[in-house]
């Protein structure tokens, strides 16, 4: 079995090079898996599953093509796209995965994240993450009209620009002393995660036994996978 692993492509309709880069992916290199992990931020914006626009319905529909050949595609909510919700998923055939998710790949035990959790020292994105995946706030965001979520999403995402251009970088990477703490929750060696955008894999010892923490890469101006086979050879490269 073949899985491929990405993050953070951000995919807006401004962004017509790096849509039709996942495009061919999802035509592409990704038919040769058996099973697609998107780990969050899969979208620089999702306003709501009613904002049936020509760009979403294109991603959509390729999306839907995909699992309806046998791929199988898994998705988590990212700090960008936390409104995706169930008519997405009916209308794609992908499959929401909790914000910590385990899985086996030849008896090796995986915990998968969209990372931003783990960055324990930015506490005013945490304060504004914990507002945000509130049910009854998103209730009340889903209530109001098209219109004004995106003027809401474009206030957002300036907040979000000025916060990451003048904090300090360890502030936005992850700690380790929480990287480990929820690896020891779930029993792994390994750990997969997005966000921070700095893709590296990462080795270190875990109560006395080698660990990793591979960091997937943003598709800004190229993708970026992580393939591990069912023989437990992994790559993350670049195309």
């Amino acid at each position: 079995m073949i899985n491929i692993f990405i993050s953070d492509l951000h995919l807006e309709s401004l962004r017509i090079d790096i849509t039709d880069i996942f495009l061919n992916f999802l035509k592409t290199k990704a038919r040769q898996a058996d099973r697609l992990f998107i780990l969050g931020d899969f979208f620089e914006v999702w306003l709501g599953d009613d904002d049936l626009n020509p760009f979403s319905l294109k991603i959509m529909s390729a999306l839907r093509d995909a699992t309806q050949q046998g791929l199988a595609i898994f998705i988590m909510h990212g700090n960008r796209d936390f409104l995706l919700g169930k008519k997405f998923l009916n209308d794609t055939g992908c499959i929401l995965l909790p914000e910590e998710h385990v899985i086996d790949i030849n008896g090796t035990r995986i915990l998968l994240m969209h990372g931003d959790t783990l960055c324990t020292l930015d506490k005013k994105y945490l304060a504004a993450r914990k507002k945000m995946r509130n049910w009854f706030f998103q209730k009340l965001i889903l209530w109001k009209s098209l219109e004004k979520r995106k003027a809401l999403a474009a206030k957002y995402r300036e907040a979000s620009k000025s916060h990451t251009s003048t904090a300090a970088e360890h502030i936005l990477d992850v700690t380790q002393k929480e990287v480990e703490r929820v690896m020891r929750k779930h029993g792994v060696q390994h750990l997969i995660h997005g966000h921070t955008h700095r893709p590296a894999v990462h080795t270190f010892q875990l109560d006395g036994l080698p660990a990793t923490r591979t960091v997937l890469g943003a598709w800004h101006e190229k993708g970026n996978v992580l393939i591990w086979d069912e023989k437990g050879k992994k790559e993350l490269i670049d195309f």
